[in-house]
């Protein structure tokens, strides 16, 4: 199984406001990204930045970052655009990192 991790960038003052959407994620979006093959897919939140930090299991070569052209993630993306750091189609910005390390 494949792992994919990736920083994003929160607006400061925002993180109650992420937590409760992502607390609420809509039950379609949640579907089509397992649709995809990802799993225990985290994110993380350095308070002292605003930095997000994701990783998501992968079954395949496909991340939930692949699915942009769906209407249903292209609706989330822009419902976040207030909260993130985005690109602009609303994407948000995403910076994939090395891993460097793993234990399992």
């Amino acid at each position: 199984m494949k792992r994919f991790a990736f920083r994003m960038k929160l607006k400061p003052g925002c993180r109650d406001e992420y937590r409760k959407r992502h607390d609420e994620i809509w039950p379609e979006l949640a579907d089509l990204i397992r649709s995809t093959g990802v799993c225990d897919y985290s994110i993380f939140l350095d308070d002292s930045t605003n930095t997000l930090f994701a990783v998501q299991k992968q079954n395949g070569e496909a991340s939930s970052q692949d699915l942009g052209s769906n209407p249903v993630v292209k609706k989330w993306w822009e419902y976040m655009s207030d909260i993130m750091e985005t690109n602009p189609d609303y994407s948000p910005v995403i910076t994939p990192l090395e891993e460097v390390f793993y234990l399992e």
